[in-house]
Protein backbone atom coordinates (compact mmCIF):
# COMPACT_ATOMS: atom_id res chain seq x y z
CA UNK A 1 0.00 0.00 0.00
CA UNK A 2 0.98 3.36 -0.80
CA UNK A 3 2.50 5.46 1.96
CA UNK A 4 2.57 9.40 2.68
CA UNK A 5 4.38 10.50 -0.12
CA UNK A 6 7.84 12.27 1.25
CA UNK A 7 7.87 14.98 -1.31
CA UNK A 8 8.43 18.56 -0.84
CA UNK A 9 5.86 21.50 -1.31
CA UNK A 10 7.15 22.73 -4.87
CA UNK A 11 6.73 19.06 -6.16
CA UNK A 12 2.70 18.28 -5.02
CA UNK A 13 -0.13 20.20 -6.75
CA UNK A 14 -2.11 23.34 -4.84
CA UNK A 15 -4.98 22.66 -6.53
CA UNK A 16 -5.85 19.41 -7.94
CA UNK A 17 -9.11 19.03 -10.36
CA UNK A 18 -10.74 15.55 -10.79
CA UNK A 19 -13.29 14.60 -13.04
CA UNK A 20 -15.07 11.75 -11.53
CA UNK A 21 -16.09 9.75 -14.75
CA UNK A 22 -17.30 6.30 -14.98
CA UNK A 23 -20.17 5.64 -11.65
CA UNK A 24 -23.06 4.42 -14.42
CA UNK A 25 -20.35 1.85 -16.12
CA UNK A 26 -18.89 0.98 -12.71
CA UNK A 27 -22.85 0.27 -11.68
CA UNK A 28 -23.44 -1.70 -15.03
CA UNK A 29 -20.60 -3.88 -14.53
CA UNK A 30 -22.14 -5.18 -11.28
CA UNK A 31 -25.31 -5.17 -12.76
CA UNK A 32 -26.95 -2.45 -10.22
CA UNK A 33 -28.71 0.80 -11.07
CA UNK A 34 -27.06 3.23 -12.32
CA UNK A 35 -27.10 5.64 -9.06
CA UNK A 36 -25.75 2.68 -7.09
CA UNK A 37 -22.56 3.65 -8.87
CA UNK A 38 -23.18 7.09 -7.63
CA UNK A 39 -23.34 6.21 -4.11
CA UNK A 40 -20.42 4.22 -4.17
CA UNK A 41 -18.72 7.47 -5.79
CA UNK A 42 -19.64 9.13 -2.48
CA UNK A 43 -17.45 6.80 -0.60
CA UNK A 44 -14.33 7.57 -3.23
CA UNK A 45 -15.36 11.48 -2.91
CA UNK A 46 -14.25 10.78 1.35
CA UNK A 47 -11.57 8.34 0.66
CA UNK A 48 -9.72 11.28 -1.90
CA UNK A 49 -11.20 14.26 0.20
CA UNK A 50 -9.13 12.49 3.14
CA UNK A 51 -5.94 11.81 1.16
CA UNK A 52 -5.84 15.40 -0.04
CA UNK A 53 -5.66 16.98 3.13
CA UNK A 54 -3.42 14.26 4.36
CA UNK A 55 -1.35 15.82 1.59
CA UNK A 56 -1.67 19.17 2.05
CA UNK A 57 -3.49 20.14 -0.99
CA UNK A 58 -4.99 23.45 -0.70
CA UNK A 59 -7.90 23.38 -3.15
CA UNK A 60 -9.64 20.01 -4.68
CA UNK A 61 -11.90 20.61 -6.92
CA UNK A 62 -14.46 18.00 -7.97
CA UNK A 63 -16.79 18.12 -11.15
CA UNK A 64 -19.69 16.61 -9.94
CA UNK A 65 -22.64 17.69 -12.34
CA UNK A 66 -21.65 19.10 -15.82
CA UNK A 67 -24.31 21.18 -17.57
CA UNK A 68 -24.73 18.82 -19.93
CA UNK A 69 -25.93 15.73 -17.35
CA UNK A 70 -29.23 17.38 -17.43
CA UNK A 71 -29.60 15.00 -21.09
CA UNK A 72 -29.77 12.08 -18.78
CA UNK A 73 -32.35 10.38 -18.28
CA UNK A 74 -34.98 11.97 -15.75
CA UNK A 75 -35.10 9.28 -13.56
CA UNK A 76 -31.40 9.58 -12.91
CA UNK A 77 -30.97 13.40 -12.60
CA UNK A 78 -33.90 13.33 -9.97
CA UNK A 79 -31.86 10.44 -8.40
CA UNK A 80 -28.73 12.44 -8.48
CA UNK A 81 -30.46 15.49 -7.12
CA UNK A 82 -31.46 13.48 -3.94
CA UNK A 83 -28.08 12.42 -3.81
CA UNK A 84 -26.89 15.66 -4.12
CA UNK A 85 -29.07 17.10 -1.28
CA UNK A 86 -28.36 14.15 1.27
CA UNK A 87 -24.18 14.55 1.17
CA UNK A 88 -24.82 18.01 1.49
CA UNK A 89 -27.01 17.48 4.45
CA UNK A 90 -25.02 14.67 5.92
CA UNK A 91 -21.39 15.72 4.89
CA UNK A 92 -21.26 19.44 5.28
CA UNK A 93 -20.69 19.06 9.05
CA UNK A 94 -18.04 16.81 8.62
CA UNK A 95 -16.24 19.13 6.50
CA UNK A 96 -16.89 21.72 8.95
CA UNK A 97 -15.59 19.87 12.22
CA UNK A 98 -12.32 19.33 9.41
CA UNK A 99 -11.85 22.93 9.02
CA UNK A 100 -12.45 22.13 5.69
CA UNK A 101 -13.92 25.19 3.51
CA UNK A 102 -16.93 24.46 0.62
CA UNK A 103 -17.48 26.07 -2.43
CA UNK A 104 -19.82 25.61 -5.04
CA UNK A 105 -19.60 26.50 -8.65
CA UNK A 106 -21.67 26.50 -11.49
CA UNK A 107 -25.07 27.95 -12.33
CA UNK A 108 -27.66 27.33 -9.37
CA UNK A 109 -31.07 28.71 -10.93
CA UNK A 110 -31.89 24.94 -12.39
CA UNK A 111 -31.66 23.59 -8.73
CA UNK A 112 -34.49 23.54 -6.28
CA UNK A 113 -35.23 26.09 -3.96
CA UNK A 114 -34.17 23.91 -1.55
CA UNK A 115 -30.98 22.32 -2.72
CA UNK A 116 -30.05 26.24 -3.82
CA UNK A 117 -30.66 26.73 0.00
CA UNK A 118 -28.62 23.72 1.36
CA UNK A 119 -26.05 25.39 -1.00
CA UNK A 120 -26.08 28.52 0.87
CA UNK A 121 -26.16 27.15 4.17
CA UNK A 122 -23.07 24.63 3.94
CA UNK A 123 -20.96 27.19 2.13
CA UNK A 124 -22.15 29.90 5.06
CA UNK A 125 -21.23 27.39 7.59
CA UNK A 126 -17.29 26.92 6.17
CA UNK A 127 -16.61 29.86 5.18
CA UNK A 128 -14.16 30.88 7.51
CA UNK A 129 -12.48 27.99 7.93
CA UNK A 130 -8.64 27.81 6.45
CA UNK A 131 -8.11 24.60 5.46
CA UNK A 132 -8.36 22.88 2.45
CA UNK A 133 -10.97 24.26 0.08
CA UNK A 134 -13.00 21.46 -1.30
CA UNK A 135 -14.80 22.94 -4.69
CA UNK A 136 -17.70 21.30 -5.98
CA UNK A 137 -18.67 22.09 -9.76
CA UNK A 138 -22.44 21.41 -10.29
CA UNK A 139 -24.71 22.53 -13.19
CA UNK A 140 -20.96 23.39 -14.26
CA UNK A 141 -19.27 24.31 -17.51
CA UNK A 142 -16.43 25.53 -19.18
CA UNK A 143 -18.34 27.75 -21.80
CA UNK A 144 -20.51 28.83 -18.95
CA UNK A 145 -18.00 30.20 -17.12
CA UNK A 146 -16.36 32.13 -19.67
CA UNK A 147 -19.47 33.65 -21.28
CA UNK A 148 -20.66 34.43 -17.30
CA UNK A 149 -17.07 36.15 -16.47
CA UNK A 150 -17.15 37.81 -19.84
CA UNK A 151 -20.36 39.05 -19.72
CA UNK A 152 -19.76 40.73 -16.36
CA UNK A 153 -16.90 42.28 -17.93
CA UNK A 154 -19.13 43.48 -20.69
CA UNK A 155 -21.54 45.57 -18.09
CA UNK A 156 -18.58 46.89 -16.27
CA UNK A 157 -17.64 48.25 -20.01
CA UNK A 158 -21.06 49.38 -20.81
CA UNK A 159 -21.33 51.64 -17.30
CA UNK A 160 -17.90 53.28 -17.68
CA UNK A 161 -16.56 51.72 -14.70
CA UNK A 162 -13.91 50.29 -17.20
CA UNK A 163 -12.68 50.98 -20.73
CA UNK A 164 -12.33 48.04 -23.32
CA UNK A 165 -8.82 48.51 -23.18
CA UNK A 166 -8.59 47.38 -19.86
CA UNK A 167 -9.64 43.87 -20.90
CA UNK A 168 -6.35 41.43 -20.00
CA UNK A 169 -6.20 38.35 -19.51
CA UNK A 170 -5.55 39.18 -15.70
CA UNK A 171 -9.28 40.97 -15.74
CA UNK A 172 -10.85 37.76 -17.08
CA UNK A 173 -9.36 35.30 -14.53
CA UNK A 174 -10.61 37.83 -11.83
CA UNK A 175 -14.17 37.50 -12.80
CA UNK A 176 -14.14 33.74 -14.16
CA UNK A 177 -14.97 30.55 -11.12
CA UNK A 178 -12.17 30.50 -8.64
CA UNK A 179 -10.18 33.27 -9.90
CA UNK A 180 -9.19 33.99 -6.14
CA UNK A 181 -7.55 30.78 -6.06
CA UNK A 182 -4.59 28.47 -7.08
CA UNK A 183 -5.54 27.30 -10.92
CA UNK A 184 -5.23 23.74 -11.28
CA UNK A 185 -1.95 22.33 -11.76
CA UNK A 186 -3.37 18.18 -11.73
CA UNK A 187 -6.38 17.19 -13.71
CA UNK A 188 -7.34 13.85 -13.04
CA UNK A 189 -9.98 12.01 -15.15
CA UNK A 190 -11.03 8.71 -14.00
CA UNK A 191 -12.54 5.79 -16.24
CA UNK A 192 -10.22 5.74 -19.63
CA UNK A 193 -11.65 8.63 -21.27
CA UNK A 194 -9.09 10.97 -21.93
CA UNK A 195 -10.70 14.69 -22.52
CA UNK A 196 -11.93 17.43 -20.76
CA UNK A 197 -15.52 17.63 -21.23
CA UNK A 198 -16.05 21.35 -21.17
CA UNK A 199 -14.71 20.91 -17.63
CA UNK A 200 -12.72 24.65 -16.71
CA UNK A 201 -11.62 25.90 -19.51
CA UNK A 202 -9.50 28.63 -18.86
CA UNK A 203 -8.13 27.54 -15.78
CA UNK A 204 -6.61 24.53 -17.18
CA UNK A 205 -4.50 26.24 -19.79
CA UNK A 206 -1.25 24.79 -18.16
CA UNK A 207 -2.57 21.60 -15.88
CA UNK A 208 -1.07 18.70 -16.08
CA UNK A 209 -3.41 15.79 -16.93
CA UNK A 210 -3.15 12.32 -15.39
CA UNK A 211 -5.70 9.63 -16.78
CA UNK A 212 -6.62 6.61 -15.03
CA UNK A 213 -8.76 3.78 -16.20
CA UNK A 214 -10.31 2.83 -13.24
CA UNK A 215 -14.07 3.98 -12.73
CA UNK A 216 -14.64 6.57 -10.25
CA UNK A 217 -15.92 4.12 -7.29
CA UNK A 218 -12.93 2.48 -7.44
CA UNK A 219 -10.67 5.37 -7.67
CA UNK A 220 -9.74 5.54 -3.55
CA UNK A 221 -7.04 7.10 -1.50
CA UNK A 222 -4.05 4.83 -3.00
CA UNK A 223 -4.80 5.69 -6.39
CA UNK A 224 -4.91 9.61 -5.48
CA UNK A 225 -1.35 9.14 -3.76
CA UNK A 226 -0.10 7.45 -7.33
CA UNK A 227 -1.58 10.11 -9.16
CA UNK A 228 0.57 13.04 -7.03
CA UNK A 229 3.23 10.82 -7.45
CA UNK A 230 3.11 10.90 -11.07
CA UNK A 231 2.62 14.63 -11.34
CA UNK A 232 5.78 15.05 -8.81
CA UNK A 233 7.84 13.37 -11.89
CA UNK A 234 6.56 15.53 -14.34
CA UNK A 235 8.59 18.97 -15.54
CA UNK A 236 6.33 22.10 -16.08
CA UNK A 237 7.82 23.74 -18.83
CA UNK A 238 5.41 27.11 -19.05
CA UNK A 239 6.66 27.42 -22.96
CA UNK A 240 10.29 27.61 -22.04
CA UNK A 241 12.80 25.17 -22.67
CA UNK A 242 14.49 22.61 -20.22
CA UNK A 243 18.10 24.41 -20.71
CA UNK A 244 16.31 27.50 -18.93
CA UNK A 245 14.45 25.35 -16.04
CA UNK A 246 17.55 23.69 -15.18
CA UNK A 247 19.67 27.64 -15.14
CA UNK A 248 16.45 28.76 -12.95
CA UNK A 249 16.88 26.07 -10.48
Amino acid sequence: MSEHIPLSSGSKPRHVAIIMDGNNRWAKQRKKIGISGHKAGVDAVRDVVKACVEEDIEVLTLFAFSSENWRRPAEEVGALMKLFLFALQREVKKLHSNNIRLRIIGDREPFSDVLQEHMAKAEELTENNDGMTLVVAANYGGHWDVAQATRKIAHKVASGEIAAEDVSEDLIQSHISLGDLPLPDLMIRTAGEQRISNFMLWQLAYAEFYFSDLYWPDFKKEQMLEALKAYAGRKRRFGQTDDQLDQAE
